[in-house]
């Protein structure tokens, strides 16, 4: 991405910052350290990206920057537990030793559990700093917590997990996607045109863009776990093999899967241009999900 987007990195970086300083010193002290390990690893910082660039498109103009935090606290919480040997057991993660391989198995549990209360303050404190009204508010947090429960990213992580050394259909495997990967996506760009007051028709044609360029996302995922390799992803890579995980690679070839993704992502956009939404910077994080490397 370019030198604009790494100024909006930046500013993210900043609030994650400013979290951790705010509410972490309460919390006792190994949960705060694995929070901040987990949360303050380097990353893309897409979904905050995505909740601040549909803000915009949808006509916001505060700073809301502190509330797309709350939606990177969940996706790191995510993360701390994915890794788990209990789940897909993986040491590595965004270019460094897993939470739990730093600060054990049980601390990164508890400190996974304590960032989803973590995340809702992040909301409430954020929704009342932009003047939100309460049932904006509530919205909102419902929005998150839906995207990331068990209708959304934890039943996609189960339906996954359950689905490992079966062959499944793509069918099978974009409907686990579209909650494991693509809910929490869906939840940010909603989150930002709600935060904007967004219609109904509106927050329709987000969704369709979230949950496009999520799905898309996760076939790139797909891609590059054959592709590339642990030093350039920052994570361990062959691990969907040693699963015994139905990939898009699998099912449709790597051509396949990528055509497949930019297909995707076209409708994506098009359903945004449809209600005059579509701005460069979400065209912009469409596409990068086709180009990323890592």
């Amino acid at each position: 991405m370019d030198s604009d987007f790494e100024a909006e990195r930046g500013n993210i970086e900043r609030r994650l910052d400013d979290i951790c300083s705010t509410y972490l010193p309460a919390l006792p002290p190994p949960i705060a350290d694995a929070i901040r390990y987990g949360l303050k690893s380097p990353g893309k910082r897409l979904r905050p990206l995505l909740l601040l660039f549909a803000y915009r498109a949808a006509g916001g103009t505060r700073d809301a920057a502190l509330l797309a935090c709350a939606t990177e606290v969940i996706h790191a919480y995510s993360l701390m537990h994915d890794d788990l040997p209990c789940m897909d057991d993986d040491d590595m993660r965004r270019g460094r030793p897993s939470v739990h391989r730093v600060h054990g198995s049980r601390t990164a549990i508890l400190a996974g559990v304590t960032m989803i209360p973590l995340a809702a303050r992040v909301v409430r404190d954020s929704a009342r700093a932009m003047m939100l009204t309460e049932e904006r508010a509530r919205k909102i947090l419902d929005t998150l917590l839906e995207g990331g429960g068990a209708s959304g990213m934890i039943g996609g992580q189960l339906r996954d997990l359950a689905g490992e050394g079966l062959s499944l259909s793509l069918e099978e495997r974009e409907a686990i996607h579209s909650a494991k990967t693509g809910a929490l996506i869906v939840a940010s760009v909603q989150m930002g045109a709600l935060a904007a007051g967004a219609g109904s028709a509106r927050l329709g044609a987000f969704e369709h863009y979230g949950r496009s360029v999520g799905l898309a996302f996760q076939i790139m995922d797909d891609v590059l776990d054959l592709t590339s390799t642990t030093t350039v992803m920052g994570k361990t890579t062959g691990r969907d093999a040693v699963l015994g995980k139905s990939t898009y690679p699998a099912l449709l070839g790597i051509d396949g899967a990528r055509t497949r993704a930019q297909t995707l992502i076209e409708d994506g956009l098009e359903s945004l241009a449809e209600q005059k939404l579509l701005t460069q910077e979400l065209s912009q994080v469409a596409n990068f999900m086709l180009t990323r490397r890592s």
